[in-house]
């Protein structure tokens, strides 16, 4: 079985499915996940206006999770402070702290704010004991430096759809962290992650499809879905020589140690 361990549920484009009134499109994207081997989807929480409709998500459907947190690209949307993270963290489908992180791909000049909101999720997550889920572009140091400096090898996570390099990934597994492979590692272009798959061990990576974005090939062009991961789950396996089951296998086995409030 796989785990689809980052995608967004709430913002899914589902109109290639037919109408049904007995299934909404969401029930139809669940039930092709299911029948493609995916046994559990994690739905990532990204800002306060929309976590109460993840969690709900969460609540409907038994084989999905939550997390809670402030995306690193949302300046205009109010930043949680470690109280209200960690009281949203205390609902039982909730394991993790995040989407957060820094971004200096996109935000230029002042991102103060950013590292800001990075240190509370951090702080979070100290708190709860729960998994931080990240995202960092072009900030190789800021992440590391902060997670280091209020982390202090007491936190651990998932640097999510991970496309730096191979120092950063490792600097991270050597703090405990794993390294999430979405579709990009599909991607024709994409000969620096595919290194990075090569050389990290299989026991440090997970699978997600970060849907509906990022769809992986053959289907570039349309709506991602869970159902996707495991095309993102044969490409490792390609990489590394081994069976997709094995890569299920692992990765699956992976999301549950690290998500350990999930229940597998």
């Amino acid at each position: 079985m796989f785990v689809d361990s980052h995608c967004h549920l709430d913002k899914l484009e589902l109109a290639h499915y037919p109408i049904d009134p007995e299934n909404s499109p969401l029930d139809c994207a669940m039930q092709a996940a299911a029948e493609s081997g995916v046994s559990h989807v994690l739905c990532i929480g990204i800002d306060l206006d929309t976590v109460a409709q993840v969690i709900q998500l969460a609540e409907e459907y038994p084989n999905v999770y939550a997390t809670v947190g402030s995306h690193p690209l949302y300046q205009e949307s109010r930043a949680p402070s470690v109280e209200e993270l960690v009281s949203l963290a205390e609902h039982p489908k909730v394991i993790g702290i995040g989407e957060t992180g820094l971004d200096y791909f996109y935000v230029k000049g002042d991102t103060a704010w950013q590292s800001e909101r990075f240190v509370s999720h951090i702080q979070a997550a100290k708190q709860t004991g729960l998994p931080l889920v990240i995202h960092t572009r072009s900030a190789k140091e800021d992440t590391l430096s902060l997670l280091r400096e209020h982390g202090e090898g007491q936190v651990k996570g998932v640097l999510h759809c991970f496309t730096e390099d191979l120092d950063m990934a490792q600097q991270a597994v050597d703090m405990g962290f794993y390294i999430s492979i979405s579709g990009i590692v599909t991607f024709n272009n994409a000969h620096e992650l595919r290194a990075v798959v090569e050389a990290i061990p299989l026991e440090r990576l997970l699978i997600e499809t970060d849907a509906p974005w990022l769809t992986p090939a053959p289907h570039r062009g349309k709506p991602n879905e869970p159902k996707h991961v495991t095309l993102v789950a044969k490409k490792i396996a390609e990489l590394k020589g081994v069976t997709v089951e094995e890569v299920a296998a692992t990765t699956t086995e992976n999301f549950f140690t690290l998500f350990n409030k999930a229940q597998s």
